[in-house]
């Protein structure tokens, strides 16, 4: 195997599978790269069972073969050649040889047969999506995903496609999030793919040119092509929670809020809050003001903002940290918050779109 591939190239392609690099395994094959030269292409491929990724650039192939190299080392060496052009040539006793004008390194490689193959997902039933729209329904869900890993099905999001439309879901016991986006299919399937998965898949898109985005899921896997990068992933078994028995049909109490004002008081709020047990914070919602109260062993704090309330004055409480979380990633500048009473969830939506629906459970209010 001999190939010449630009330096800049060559990182930005090891940039690209290098997440799929397994770091806890006894397999020392898994801590590789697989590296394929052909057809003046070079394939590179990470896996750690779970995820793989496959990536394809050009490069100029003058003997065709492949290898696996340790990533690590491997990333390191490219990263800090000149930008230049690189040679990669396999010498006979397994030494990878890699020059680059004044520097030469001859690095041990593995055996590519050990490799394990990345599964097949036949490719019959996709559907396409926009890179944007889809990287933005991950931003404004992903962060919902529970980090308890006794309930696997909730470090994952929920992939539901029904009528054209495609929702995703997270949730992690104490908040909800539910974005909406439509797509070109005629299919319905639902699945459930782990936070990981989509972290990648929103990193990866960022590097890629292409419009959309090639999704095709099966049982087991779900296959994700981005311009020249596959991505594959396992899915989560098991039954996702029935979230649509969880959204409240109705409200009691309907308040409009500037969505940065909300945010920056809350954030000042959470500062002693922070320093209590729970992040908690106190909404205190009566005709056209919110104050947002919080008390720790520090002090107090006192904050106000002008909202439009429609419906029964209210006073309920949250853990600050759910709520900053969604309103970072909410768009709009408006907001509506709905309650019911201070027990049951609140609700979040932009104030101008139908797309995107957050739910937090509230903290029981202490009698003073």
């Amino acid at each position: 195997m001999r190939f010449i591939c630009h330096q800049k190239q060559l990182i930005q392609s090891i940039s690209i599978v290098q997440k799929a690099v397994s770091s806890k395994t006894t397999l020392p094959i898994l801590k590789g790269i697989y590296i394929e030269a052909i057809n003046n292409t070079i394939k590179l491929i990470a896996t750690d069972l779970e995820i793989g990724i496959e990536h394809i650039t050009e490069a100029n192939t003058y003997t065709e073969g492949s290898v696996v190299v340790d990533a690590r080392l491997f990333s390191e060496i490219i990263k800090k050649l000149p930008s230049s052009e690189v040679e990669i040539s396999l010498q006979d006793s397994n030494q990878l040889c890699i020059k680059c004008e004044n520097s030469e390194f001859n690095i041990l490689s593995y055996n590519p047969q050990d490799f394990p193959e990345l599964p097949v997902v036949e490719e019959n039933y996709s559907c396409e999506i926009s890179q944007d729209l889809f990287k933005n329904m991950i931003r404004q869900t992903v962060f919902a995903t529970s980090q308890d890993e006794s309930r696997p099905v909730l470090t994952g999001a929920l992939l539901e496609i029904e009528d054209g439309t495609l929702n995703m879901v997270a949730l992690d016991g104490y908040r909800l999030a539910l974005r909406r986006g439509k797509i070109q299919s005629h299919l319905d399937n639902k699945v459930i793919i782990p936070a990981k998965t989509l972290n990648e898949i929103n990193r990866i898109a960022n590097n890629e040119e292409e419009e959309n985005i090639n999704i095709t899921l099966t049982k087991n896997h779900g296959l994700f092509i981005i311009g020249n990068t596959k991505l594959i992933s396992r899915l989560l078994e098991g039954e996702f929670i029935n979230y649509k028995q969880i959204l409240p049909g109705e409200y009691r109490s309907k308040v409009k809020a500037n969505t940065r004002d909300l945010l920056s008081s809350i954030e000042r709020a959470s500062l002693l809050a922070k320093e209590g047990k729970n992040n908690l914070v106190k909404f205190i919602v009566q005709d056209h003001s919110m104050i947002i109260t919080s008390n720790s062993e520090l002090g107090k704090v006192h904050e106000e903002i002008h909202v439009e309330l429609e419906g029964e004055d209210i006073e309920i409480a949250f853990n600050s940290k759910y709520f900053i979380e969604a309103l970072k990633i909410v768009e709009d500048d408006e907001i509506y918050l709905e309650f019911t009473t201070n027990l049951s969830p609140g609700i979040l939506k932009p104030a101008t779109s139908q797309n995107y629906t957050y739910l937090v459970l509230p903290v029981r209010l202490s009698a003073d």
